[in-house]
């Protein structure tokens, strides 16, 4: 791979992607974009009521738009849902120079974080959060495991993974998010 000209992190939820990528966009002095804000903006809802009121199939479709944009963009850090890279196609469409980091939780670290978080997760929203969680990373680990770099987040804050996935792309890719 070229030296990456953007960043895309996969995981579970819980895993820290949102948080992350604000704070490793600001290391490499690049954007940061949140393709679930992106969706809301657009839809002029939230994600709970686009998956209450039209479905998963239509926010994922909406999610994909909104990632497929943020990929056209260079010097840019992406965090899309836990969902997107499990979504058939995307990584065949990732373009050169994207570097996908898959960020990995474990799933009991992954519920004591989604129990402090005030975020809804629709996908996480009923039943037993555990059991559904698993679920998901049963579903979902295989897809990401196709990142190129992987960082385990547990019993690490989130600025030390954000630290650790740019010393990472400066040691592995070259990349040097400051320079022009």
């Amino acid at each position: 791979m070229r030296v990456p000209v953007r960043v895309v992190l996969v995981g579970l939820p819980g895993a820290g992607k949102t948080t992350v990528g604000r704070l490793l966009a600001e290391r490499l002095g690049w954007s940061y974009i949140d393709p679930d804000v992106e969706v809301e903006r657009g839809a002029g809802l939230d994600i709970a009521a686009i998956f209450r009121e039209h479905g998963e199939p239509v926010f994922r479709e909406l999610e994909r738009r909104a990632v497929d944009r943020a990929l056209t963009r260079e010097r840019v850090v992406i965090a899309p849902g836990g969902g997107w890279a499990a979504q058939a196609g995307v990584w065949e469409d990732l373009p050169e120079g994207t570097a996908a980091v898959w960020l990995q939780v474990s799933s009991p670290e992954a519920i004591r974080r989604l129990e402090q978080d005030l975020v809804e997760r629709p996908l996480l929203a009923h039943g037993n959060m555990a059991a559904r969680l698993m679920r998901l990373e049963g579903e979902r680990t295989l897809s990401y495991a196709r990142a190129h770099l992987a960082v385990e987040t547990d019993g690490s804050t989130p600025e030390a993974v954000a630290e650790q996935v740019a010393a990472r792309l400066v040691s592995e890719y070259g990349i040097d998010g400051r320079s022009d």
